[in-house]
């Protein structure tokens, strides 16, 4: 059977994917977008905390191995906007110093090929197209901004501005988190034509009115409406990629859908279905031209995954914490350093607001034992709730392969000493803002470090640079070993710095665009 051509062929949906169609929709040429996933339910569920998180309703069933053998479910979610659909919408650039080399206790964070300044413009671009609220100058660890954001900052409900201007009273620098949101705010409410109505299940759920930037109602919709050279075929499953005799270009995706197995050509193909994804498209792409994998003459696809070192903790207040939309706040001020420590430690930022069903689903901590019930809606009244993010080093041993015919993710922990002493300086700053109480004589402070299974942050699988020894792709994200291979999800990555990727995969997304724009143009 003929396989049906196009310009460009892109497999996922997601912010690199969708991003990347939403570009080159634009340049009239045919495109067809690729979907593992259907359109994501807009149902009552996508706000019930006992269906998203208990029973994962919308986690994708698969079951991987760790590298003792265990069995474990990946945070994966695959539907039209990706794991978008489910993220927490805070949108960061890298920092500076991120794009060069930073020495951990554990080993060295290796420095970009490409700097900070190459990556501005398309930053900038992406901050506007994802709607970022923001105030530039609040972070000092931000990075030279060209403009100011686009959009105000979400605006503290009255406990977290308590909160921040506790930080600030003890000298701190807290500072409006960067959201992809689509909110129109006055006076701290949502106006009537705002999507977003400020509610408690914006962290972690899908939106139910569509008021999270997500790569679907930003990306992908809009460009199926404005371009019907866009098209988009979803429940279908890219089982692997064709090349020439050569193994110098992808001639073919082989698809599946349902019943039927599909080709199709084109002159260039994007893959973006998440760093672990991809790195297992072009694994299970061996030929014989490319016997270890597709564009795997290093050996490096699949290796230096990075997800960074990710802990949710939360903090019981004496007083009962009523803030709905609580993820407003973030520091950074431990970033880099600190006086006691000579290496960075991380970024603390505000999570989504617990529920009991969600701290049910933990478990009761030991710290509540003692009680002589089970007080998880107590418990959340009265939470007050942290994520922290570290980072983590890009290890060759790190990585997602096939092995007997199962998908095995090998993960060692790095830097964990910083994350540790992270946690600490949390610990001390709740104590001062009067966040720790005395109940019983006994402190309430819980913390759980993301397992295994926790990929929201994946990255690193087929990491970028000039040299095809040392990198899967060059400067402008296109397998070295293909002529017609790009990659625009975290896979890039060569390190992964300690704040939240996916602003960095739209940037590039549009960065890669334009270099795929250039080459269509130029025939």
């Amino acid at each position: 059977m003929a396989a049906e051509r196009y310009d460009v062929i892109i497999i996922g949906s997601g912010p690199g994917g969708g991003t990347m169609a939403w570009r080159l929709a634009q340049t009239g040429k045919r495109i067809l977008l690729l979907e593992r996933g259907e359109y994501l339910r807009r149902e009552k569920e996508n706000w019930d905390s006992r269906a998203v998180f208990l029973e994962g309703r919308y986690q994708a069933p698969e079951t991987w191995t760790n590298a003792a053998g265990d069995s474990f479910h990946p945070g994966l979610h695959y539907a039209v906007g990706g794991n978008s659909k489910v993220y927490g919408a805070v949108l960061f650039r890298l920092r500076l110093e991120d794009f060069g080399e930073i020495r951990h206790p554990d080993g060295v964070s290796p420095a970009w090929p490409l700097g900070y300044d190459v990556f501005e413009p398309y930053y900038q671009a992406a901050e506007e197209l994802y709607q970022v609220h923001g105030l530039r100058g609040e972070d000092p660890t931000e990075p030279p901004c060209a403009k100011p954001y686009a959009h105000p900052p979400v605006s503290h409900e009255p406990r977290m501005q308590e909160l921040f201007d506790g930080l600030r009273h003890e000298g701190h620098h807290p500072f409006h988190l960067p959201i992809g949101v689509r909110l129109e705010e006055k006076g701290g409410e949502p106006t009537p034509h705002s999507p977003c109505i400020r509610c408690s299940t914006f962290d972690g759920f899908p939106c139910l009115v569509n008021g999270k930037a997500d790569a679907q109602v930003i990306c992908v919709d809009p460009a199926l409406r404005a371009h019907p050279n866009l098209t988009l075929m979803t429940g279908t499953y890219v089982e692997r990629l064709h090349t020439d005799p050569l193994g110098r270009v992808v001639t073919e995706v082989e698809a599946i859908r349902g019943e039927e197995r599909l080709r199709f050509a084109a002159d260039c193909v994007v893959v973006a279905c998440g760093a672990l994804s991809s790195a297992l498209l072009l694994l299970r792409s061996a030929s014989d031209a490319h016997p270890d994998g597709l564009a795997n003459g290093s050996g490096l696809v699949g290796r230096n995954y990075m997800r960074h070192n990710n802990a949710a903790v939360m903090a019981i207040s004496r007083r009962p914490n009523p803030t709905r939309f609580q993820k407003t706040i973030g520091l950074n001020d431990f970033y880099l350093g600190a006086p006691d420590w000579d290496y960075p430690l991380g970024h603390i930022q505000m999570l989504g607001k617990s529920d009991g069903v969600q701290i049910e689903a933990e478990g009761l901590p030991d710290a509540l034992q003692w009680l002589p019930t089970r007080p998880f809606d107590w418990v959340a009244r009265h939470s007050v709730d942290f994520w922290l993010t570290s980072e983590d080093l890009p290890l060759p041993e790190n990585r997602i392969h096939y092995r007997d015919g199962k998908v095995h993710l090998d993960l060692t922990e790095t830097n964990m000493e910083a994350h540790r002493r992270l946690r600490e300086k949390l610990r001390g700053l709740c104590d001062r803002l009067d966040i720790h109480p005395h109940l019983l004589d006994r402190r309430l402070y819980l913390g759980r470090d993301i397992p295994i299974g926790g990929t929201a942050h994946q990255a690193g699988t087929l990491r970028f640079g000039p040299d095809p020894a040392g990198a899967v792709l060059d400067l402008d994200c296109r397998a070295h070993e293909l002529d017609n291979l790009y990659v625009t999800d975290a896979s890039f990555f060569p390190s992964i710095g300690a704040v939240n990727p996916t602003l960095t995969i739209i940037a590039n997304a549009l960065r890669v665009g334009d270099r795929i724009a250039e080459r269509l143009a130029g025939g």
